[in-house]
């Protein structure tokens, strides 16, 4: 036997191995990944097994088709298994590249580097990493190196990732119980130009890191927030961090979401998500020249930060294949034109329905609330889901919408009334469609007293109370 097993009959072969064991995929998962992943699945239904991918859709063995509104949380954006992105990993698998060698400067990560920063003319450099935490990771030490100051400054309910840094500047309590102490970092509210200004005049602050639209609940500053920041920033030395990691590349209708607003040029730019084209993660932090400049001084500091795993061929391939379609296809202008035809379609539902409160966002990151209604019969089922835990009822839309419309949503977060919707980014009025009517469907299920519904409903706060 040869040591790469080729010539063997027991060398390794995947699509034998899916065949063979594919079917236990959620019992594997139990056993040694997050048992409480599939034990969830299984209690909302969503224990479904996909065969197979393409653009906005799966099938089934059966072959029936499921809508994808959810993008693997973003990362897809241009859809599953584009063919140029496919073709791109092939070449540059084929080619057999000296990838990751440490010490020589392959020709792809600088590539990708001047293309990305083509998008934001007034940055000079990028680092690659691995993910999105990873982006803001780096921004926060970029930062505070930078500046020689400890703190920064993040949004109540704010998303940044999950490690330890990232963690500390994520405004959401449930992410970050137990795992404390975390950095000294400080939270203001969304908006909140006199709280950012009075944590600024203590003088130790590095830098603000904000998503220009939040991914948790889809809130948008209010307008004008984000240049009047900047300036606030500016007059006291410290530095403006826009994570795009979700709302990047597309997403909101711009290249960023930060462009909506004029005047605004972060000192940082975290990306990563659709970058990936859905095969190979990548988060890259872009920066001022000067920024990068302080941190790597000298030749003595040329690894002071580093990703094993950075730049390598594959990822840099994908991503510059991604920016190849987002360019040639129009992905931006897509994801403008059919966000504003699916929020504008849905926003018209307000009206005819007590429960559903809001729709709100721009681009493809469109966030769908529900609230308290006002008749009699229906506040009755609103206290029972609300009284058991907060988000019951999103979720009892999720769910029909999944097993009677074959469409894949989620809630925006836990204890939150908001589905979020944040399909890739080349879906057209076909899917909006199929969205709305079937959205419509289940609203007027829930409005009508559906029993299927309301049932599923109460299995819901069995499910709750019993994991208090």
């Amino acid at each position: 036997m040869t040591p790469d097993g080729t010539g063997s009959a027991k060398g390794f072969d995947l699509t034998r191995l899916l065949a063979e064991r594919g079917g236990e995929r959620y019992e594997l998962h139990a056993r040694h990944l997050n048992h409480q992943l599939p034990r969830m699945l299984h209690t909302i239904g969503f224990d479904k097994v996909y065969e197979r991918a393409e653009g906005a859709y799966f099938w089934d063995a059966e072959g029936q088709d499921y809508l994808d509104m959810l993008a693997g949380f973003g990362v897809m954006g241009v859809g599953r298994h584009h063919p140029v992105v496919r073709k791109a990993l092939h070449d540059v698998l084929d080619a057999s590249l000296a990838d990751l060698t440490r010490f020589d400067c392959q020709p792809l990560p600088g590539l990708l580097a001047e293309k990305l920063l083509s998008y934001t003319p007034h940055l000079d450099r990028v680092f690659f990493g691995n993910s999105g935490t990873e982006a803001v990771e780096t921004a926060l030490k970029f930062a505070r190196y930078a500046t020689g100051r400890p703190r920064v400054l993040y949004c109540a309910h704010a998303f940044h990732g999950l490690t330890a840094g990232s963690l500390s500047v994520n405004g959401e309590d449930g992410f970050r119980d137990g795992f404390a102490p975390l950095l000294p970092d400080t939270a203001i509210p969304l908006g909140d130009l006199d709280a950012l200004e009075r944590e600024l005049r203590r003088g130790d602050v590095a830098a603000f890191v904000v998503e220009p639209i939040q991914g948790k609940g889809v809130h948008e500053p209010p307008p004008g927030f984000l240049r009047q920041a900047q300036e606030l920033l500016r007059r006291h030395k410290a530095l403006l961090i826009a994570d795009e990691v979700q709302t990047g590349i597309g997403r909101t209708g711009d290249f960023y979401a930060y462009q909506h607003e004029g005047g605004v040029e972060p000192d940082l730019v975290c990306v990563a998500k659709a970058l990936s084209g859905g095969y190979v993660p990548v988060g890259a932090t872009l920066g001022k020249d000067w920024i990068f400049k302080k941190v790597y001084s000298s030749m003595d500091r040329v690894l002071v930060h580093s990703a094993s795993f950075g730049s390598n061929a594959q990822a840099m391939a994908a991503g510059l294949a991604v920016l190849s379609v987002m360019e040639d296809a129009q992905v931006v202008a897509n994801a403008r034109h059919t966000g504003d035809l699916l929020r504008t379609r849905l926003a018209a539902l307000v009206d005819k329905y007590e429960l559903l409160h809001d729709v709100r966002g721009r681009g493809l990151m469109i966030g769908i609330e529900f609230g308290k209604p006002k008749s009699l019969g229906l506040r009755s089922r609103w206290a029972m889901l609300q009284a058991a835990r907060k988000g019951l009822f999103a979720q009892m839309v999720v769910v029909p919408l999944l097993q009677k419309h074959r469409i894949l949503t989620q809630v925006s977060g836990d204890h939150l009334e908001v589905i979020k919707l944040i399909p890739p980014l080349i879906i057209g009025e076909r899917e909006v469609d199929r969205f709305v009517s079937a959205f419509t469907a289940v609203m007027d299920e829930a409005h009508g007293g559906g029993a299927l519904m309301w049932d599923f409903g109460r299995t819901l706060v069995k499910q709750a109370v019993a994991n208090r």
